[in-house]
């Protein structure tokens, strides 16, 4: 008996002397380490990297630009239901211990005894967030020694819930999604408050390896994880039984969501994006910003559908240039094959990629995708004849053989007559390009701009880039300068041939008006409605092109790239469109200069206005007095 009372002692002795060096031990280990640990004032205001916003005026997502996908929340909008799943999959213990749980890191000490590997960390939620914001992830005891003095020193200045956001927002959940309301729209489309239990589960599962218990990507090992976090929520009593197993019976049904456009503008998007850079550097990927612009979602709609119209119809105007590929179906068609080539061919707005299988008289059968083939009938097909050049055109086609063959790779658009039932029509991409701009007059807002076709197809934008001669659209500003200089619209100007020795051009000018006919004397009123070359060049010549020049800068124009010859009468200077809208509504208010602009405000990422447009605003008792004048 005494022996063994002398063991217990001894053994008792020896434990006490193990715990106190081990607590020695690790006093010694804070005071060497806490000189290098980081400051956690920066978690105080912590600036977490969100992407930038564009949206119309009508408040509709317009661009996205950045690598991650954030979307912040304070901790009162993340849902109760949201946090017990984190809790109990994470730490179901985060709001009793002090930053470090004792418990866990016994049973992750265990665990390395008993295996010699390192298979539980034994991290806490706050463990996880200096982990996250100040060290790396590489497993080794200094690391988790800085981390557990880390998660002592957050716990003492920061509250339970300031941690539990900061990591709700900070930690990676898969596909480019930091943070739980990035993950619920980028999983399901929806935001945190919209979500099922089952989903709520399934997200809250990923922390552990977003890469391997992702419901997109994995979804096996996504849905065992998923009912893993529901049974851990079962076992914690915050979930019922008939809740437990209604979600756990949900199958997975997580996609990927884009960030999809509200308004498609991406020429817009892009000048945003640019002066975005110019005012804040790489900042404007990651700084949380929100930019709204001045343009109108539904005039969005409307130019882009104008332009492409426009261009469809002149394309089809001058003929059919043949299929952009083709392949050789053999006797029996491959799907896979033709889906390949499908998914080959560039997306463009508005156009369906199909193959041809056969010709049938004066109809088509086509391949769209799997399971889905439709007919081009002769409604659709009659108009394609045989591209040449721009002045030329082959003979009507009389059958489907005379257009296409079986495997060629082809566009089709559905039209929409107003009259009549929708029916697919043979297309293709138009060579021609255009470009629309709308400003609003009074103010200068650019309410609608499209600068091409297709932004992916071509990136240059017509409206801003494009210098091109606006031709007979100059001769406004031309008469509005004659009207400076004392004319009249009856004023009488002689319509008659005449030649030009300018200096200023190469050789004699014998300019003509697009009749080839000449009219004697006109008054200026009619040589406009009728964009008469003669008088206008005459007129500027007596006006004198100097003081033309400097009258015309009065609508925006720089007449340093404006010519100095009497062709400026005719618009042969390099001006873009953006400049002729900016000209123009000088005409459309009544005499008043606006600059065009396309940013009504800028937000930082706590919503704060840091930028606010003053433009103009032209009243309109003043547009209404110039316009009777």
């Amino acid at each position: 008996m005494k022996l063994l009372s002398r063991l217990i002692k001894i053994s008792l002795f020896l434990f006490i002397g193990l715990f106190l060096l081990g607590l020695g031990g690790l006093g010694a280990a804070y005071l060497y380490l806490e000189p290098d640990l980081p400051s956690t004032d920066i978690l105080q205001d912590v600036k977490l990297q969100v992407p930038l916003h564009v949206y119309s005026r009508d408040h509709k997502l317009i661009a996205e630009f950045g690598e991650k996908r954030r979307e912040p929340l304070k901790y009162d909008e993340v849902p109760k239901r949201m946090i017990q799943a984190f809790l109990a999959a994470e730490d179901d213990r985060f709001f009793e211990h002090p930053g470090v749980d004792y418990q866990g890191i016994l049973r992750a000490a265990g665990q390395l005894l008993l295996t010699g590997k390192r298979r539980q960390g034994g991290s806490t939620i706050t463990m996880q967030v200096a982990r996250n914001f100040f060290l790396s992830n590489k497993k080794t005891f200094t690391r988790k020694l800085n981390e557990i003095f880390l998660a002592l020193k957050i716990e003492r200045e920061l509250s339970k819930e300031e941690i539990l956001e900061l990591y709700l927002n900070k930690i990676y959940l898969g596909h480019r999604s930091y943070g739980v309301g990035a993950a619920s729209l980028v999983y399901y489309g929806r935001p945190v408050g919209k979500l099922e239990l089952s989903e709520i589960a399934m997200i809250a599962g990923l922390p552990k390896a977003p890469s391997r218990y992702n419901p997109v990507t994995n979804p096996s090992r996504a849905l065992l994880r998923r009912n893993y976090v529901l049974g851990r929520m079962l076992t914690l009593e915050v979930i019922s039984r008939a809740e437990h197993d209604a979600a756990k019976a949900t199958p997975v049904t997580a996609t990927l969501h884009r960030a999809m456009s509200e308004v498609e503008a991406p020429y817009v998007a892009e000048m945003v994006r640019a002066e975005a850079v110019r005012r804040f550097g790489n900042a404007a990927y990651t700084g949380g910003y929100t930019i709204h612009t001045t343009i109108d979602g539904r005039l969005q709609e409307s130019a882009n559908a104008g332009v492409r119209q426009a261009l469809h119809a002149y394309d089809k105007r001058h003929g059919y240039r043949g299929a952009e590929a083709h392949i050789d179906l053999g006797e029996t068609p491959d799907p896979a094959l033709m889906d390949k080539l499908l998914r080959e061919q560039k997306s463009v707005p508005d156009l369906q990629g199909a193959v041809v299988l056969s010709t049938d008289g004066q109809n088509a059968g086509l391949y769209l995708g799997p399971e889905q083939q439709v007919t081009l009938t002769w409604q659709g097909l009659s108009w394609a004849r045989q591209f040449k050049d721009s002045d030329h055109q082959g003979p009507e086609p009389k059958t489907a053989d005379d257009i296409l063959q079986p495997g060629d790779l082809i566009r089709i658009h559905r039209e929409k007559p107003k009259e009549g039932e929708p029916y697919w029509r043979l297309a293709q991409i138009p060579k021609a390009a255009g470009a629309l701009v709308s400003v609003d007059p009074d103010s200068g807002a650019i309410l609608a701009l499209v600068g091409g076709y297709d932004f992916y197809l071509s990136k240059f934008n017509r409206i801003t880039q494009a210098r091109r001669q606006p031709g007979s659209g100059f001769k406004a500003f031309i008469y509005s300068a004659a009207l400076e200089a004392g004319y009249t619209p009856a004023s009488l100007i002689n319509d008659a041939p005449v030649v030009f020795d300018d200096p200023a051009l190469e050789a004699s000018w014998r300019p003509e008006n697009y009749s080839g006919k000449f009219f004697g004397p006109t008054r200026l009123r009619y040589a406009l409605t009728k964009s008469r070359n003669l008088v206008s060049i005459r007129l500027l010549r007596a006006m004198g092109i100097k003081s033309t020049l400097e009258y015309v800068t009065r609508f925006g124009f720089d007449k340093g790239k404006l010519p100095r010859d009497l062709s400026l009468a005719l618009g042969s200077g390099a001006i873009t469109p953006l400049q002729m809208a900016e000209g123009y509504s000088v005409l459309a208010n009544g005499g008043y200069h606006i600059e065009p602009f396309f940013i009504v405000r800028i937000e930082d990422d706590h919503r704060e206005t840091i930028f606010l447009a003053n433009p103009a605003q032209i009243c309109e008792s003043a547009t209404s007095a110039a316009r009777t004048h």
